[in-house]
């Protein structure tokens, strides 16, 4: 890992936070910063060498697109554990696959498209894979998702933060699925694209999708309007940018509380993900709060300020002991 300059944390928490969707986005970061549109470009292409920026592009929002979607916790034994996260990674639609300190040792998210049912699908994975327990977690109310990662170190363990519009996108048991023409398929796949570095790439990107410039950037902001993209924006790959640890806090929130805590979860600057997901015999807990840090002392200092805050001390903390997977669903 290179040390990252000021500019670059700087440049990094800008393209996370609130990247410039117009013909030369390079540019009007440039003039925010002080910086030639050369520069930025320079110093992106760096980062992105180093592993540390993933990817710039845009962030679909999947059940508004009509996908099913939900978190999975399986248990498996030690020796099974890993024959079974490999046959699950070659889902198309598991995005996120970990193994994790609890008797639930194995926790994947998976999305199916309008046409099929998830139940079929984690019926079969449960299968294939020989699992003792599957238990699906949908989303039942979500507070907040939105990974922002601080790159100054700015932001404190127990900071709160408004959370904004995009990070609670609107859920519905039953969405309707949207239709799109070719042209906006065409569109909507090639912003999923990595966004190239060169002075104007949604240029760039109109050509891969055969359509004007023009035509992609109002693409993106009716997508957005319409709820469809919740925004355009860098994803990181969060160990290479110095945040090494990651944990998801669970916790027995009272039914009659949910509604009350739960967004006070979720306005913690460090809570990247805040849901409500069902309950089951064995598993008493329904808010689940992911956080991040640059290393475990970090993470715990956030879970101690939800507790305090909130006066929750029925919770349980399960770290990513291992990631099998982490890609953006396409």
């Amino acid at each position: 890992m290179i040390e990252l300059s000021d500019t670059q944390k700087e440049l990094l928490n800008i393209v996370q936070w609130s990247f410039p969707v117009c013909e030369r986005p390079f540019e009007a970061i440039g003039e925010k910063m002080g910086l030639s549109e050369e520069k930025v470009i320079e110093e992106l292409r760096i980062v992105k060498e180093e592993n540390i920026l993933r990817q710039l592009s845009a962030i679909f929002d999947t059940r508004m697109l009509g996908y099913q979607s939900a978190l999975i916790a399986a248990k498996y034994d030690d020796d099974q554990i890993e024959e079974a996260a490999s046959i699950i990674n070659q889902h198309p639609g598991v995005s996120h696959n970990y193994k994790r300190n609890n008797d639930y040792n194995l926790w994947y998210t998976i999305a199916v498209p309008p046409s099929e049912k998830i139940e079929d699908h984690i019926a079969l994975l449960h299968h294939k894979t020989g699992s003792k327990v599957t238990r699906q977690l949908p989303t039942l109310k979500l507070y907040k998702i939105g990974v922002k990662l601080d790159m100054t170190g700015e932001t404190k363990p127990d900071s709160k933060s408004e959370v904004l519009a995009h990070e609670k996108p609107e859920r519905k048991p039953d969405m309707e699925v949207p239709t799109f023409s070719e042209k906006e398929l065409a569109i909507i796949r090639e912003l999923q694209e990595d966004l190239p570095l060169v002075p104007r790439p949604f240029g760039a990107m109109a050509f891969e999708a055969q359509c004007g410039e023009d035509e992609i950037l109002s693409a993106i902001e009716e997508f957005k309007e319409k709820k469809y993209m919740r925004r355009f924006a860098a994803v990181m790959n969060h160990r290479h940018a110095g945040f090494k640890a990651n944990a998801m806090g669970v916790w027995a929130v009272p039914e009659d509380d949910c509604e009350e805590i739960g967004p006070k979860m979720a306005g913690f600057s460090q809570v990247s993900h805040c849901y409500k997901r069902p309950t089951y015999s064995d598993w008493p807990y329904t808010i689940f709060t992911m956080v991040h840090g640059k290393n475990a002392g970090e993470c715990e200092q956030t879970i101690d300020a939800i507790a305090n805050e909130t006066d929750i001390r029925e919770y349980e903390l399960l770290w990513s002991i291992k990631e099998y997977k982490k890609v953006r669903i396409r």
